[in-house]
């Protein structure tokens, strides 16, 4: 879809509901997806990481929509904001009726690298053979998930929950993984560079610079770089 693709990335957006269910414990599902998650954090890397070409993505459960506040009425509702004798549920019988969600969603927003074909088909199948028992520790309580037991059949129900995407992430572009991992190691460590050699002559500071494009390698994007899926410096 067109309206996935920016250059090389594409943009997924998955809304998957999570039955309605509990578990022997009385845990609802959803829930228990949610505790999931949130063990991820505690982990050394995300289990993303091992996902090739993923520039970012986010994992949480959609309870319900949220409003703000009440929605905005006709001519009836504004007049009896004046008139504080009119009961309050002949007020609200004024209001548009609020909509909410029949079950709860595990959301999965994602950029990824797709090349210039634009087929998200051989990332999902990646991702599929990378972290199939991660994936089914959350999605395994997803209504349609069941069906689920191959890459292919994953990919078909990934497509069957997504939704077409509004906003790209601006923080990446369109250039591989292996590119934007070695330009987020560059930066961190010229930023420790320039700190750490304050106050050098030119002379000094000539033969450090040599030294540190020696160790960085601006060129070679396999190593040194940054680690796919670190969470922290």
């Amino acid at each position: 879809m067109a309206s996935n693709l920016s250059g090389n990335a594409y943009a997924l957006t998955v809304l998957s509901p999570i039955k309605n269910a509990y578990t022997q414990e009385q845990i609802a599902y959803a829930d228990l997806v949610r505790d999931r998650l949130q063990a991820w954090n505690d982990e050394e890397n995300s289990p993303m990481a091992l996902v090739p070409n993923t520039y970012l993505c986010r994992y949480f459960v959609l309870d319900d929509v949220v409003y703000q506040s009440l929605p905005g009425g006709g001519a009836l509702d504004t007049i009896s904001d004046f008139l504080p004798l009119v009961p309050d549920p002949l007020r609200r019988s004024a209001l548009p009726v609020e909509d909410h969600l029949q079950s709860r969603y595990l959301v999965f927003s994602c950029n990824f690298y797709c090349g210039p074909g634009g087929d998200p088909d051989p990332y999902l199948r990646a991702m599929w053979h990378n972290i199939c028992p991660r994936i089914k520790e959350v999605w395994g309580y997803c209504y349609g998930f069941e069906q689920v037991d191959s890459a292919e059949q994953f990919v078909a129900y990934i497509k069957r929950c997504s939704l077409p995407p509004s906003l790209f992430f601006v923080g990446s572009n369109d250039d591989s993984l292996d590119e934007q991992l070695k330009a987020l190691y560059l930066k961190q460590e010229f930023s420790k560079f320039a700190v750490e050699n304050q106050g050098l002559d030119a002379p000094g500071l000539k033969i450090k610079l040599q030294d540190f494009m020696q160790r960085v390698a601006p060129k070679n994007l396999s190593a040194p770089s940054w680690s796919a899926g670190k969470y922290k410096l």
